[in-house]
């Protein structure tokens, strides 16, 4: 069909000798260049084998190749596949078929923020949250199978799956807001306003839990704006 684009690829081989030859048979058999590479080397939890990986994606990619690796979440390894001419960059979120989400969302950021390739979580996604989290990230996509396989209604859990996709890239258009330690609310007037100088009233630590607000205003060239802060000193139970 010519909506689908067809991806040889490596699940199974657990050294650079039977990946490369997996690979070298699709090209003649159907003539794909562009391939997935996996070089397996737990077969537990399948992890990759990363240095079997980088060298097969240096000779692949000296073949002419197109290839998109799978590998772990290593910022240092996953910039030296993109030295050796890898064309996307596919790091685990967690072991395959384990459903555990992203583990660790630093190194996806570090790997985000070092690359211009594509970049795409290959496994252990367990629900659709999980991928809009990738999309929010700045991923370029996420590759979903057991996900949705082993879902008691795996149809319903594609179309999650599908809408999460939508949603995270939405919100990392949308740009979300900065993290601070007081919640600010704009009331009226101007959306961006200086609070760096405010005095705000530290909370004290033996205090029970509480909310304490107060409204300041401030003159400005085009008038008056006003806003609340809202300091919890704890959590309500």
């Amino acid at each position: 069909p010519k909506k689908i684009t067809y991806l040889p690829n490596t699940a199974g081989c657990f050294n650079s000798k039977e990946a490369l030859r997996t690979l070298r048979l699709a090209r003649e058999i159907g003539g794909w260049k562009l391939v997935k590479l996996e070089v397996l080397g737990d077969k537990k939890n399948l992890f990759p084998d990363m240095i079997e990986t980088l060298k097969s994606t240096e000779i692949l990619t000296k073949e002419g190749f197109n290839v998109m690796v799978y590998c772990n979440d290593d910022p240092l390894m996953t910039k030296r596949l993109e030295n050796v001419g890898a064309c996307a960059i596919m790091p685990l979120a967690a072991p395959i078929g384990s459903g555990l989400g992203i583990q660790n969302k630093t190194n996806i950021k570090i790997i985000r923020n070092q690359t211009k390739l594509p970049l795409i979580i290959d496994a252990g996604l367990g629900q659709a949250s999980d991928a809009t989290i990738a999309m929010e990230l700045w991923c370029d996509g996420v590759l979903v199978n057991t996900d949705i396989a082993k879902a008691k209604k795996p149809f319903q859990m594609a179309l999650a799956f599908k809408n999460s996709v939508i949603a995270g890239r939405q919100s990392f258009l949308g740009g979300r807001i900065k993290k601070y330690c007081y919640l600010i609310i704009p009331i009226f007037g101007e959306e961006a306003f200086p609070y760096n100088n405010l005095s705000i009233r530290p909370a004290k630590k033996d205090c029970l839990p509480a909310t304490t607000a107060f409204l300041k205003a401030r003159a400005i060239s085009n008038g008056f704006f006003a806003f609340a802060i809202a300091v919890f000193t704890k959590t309500p139970s």
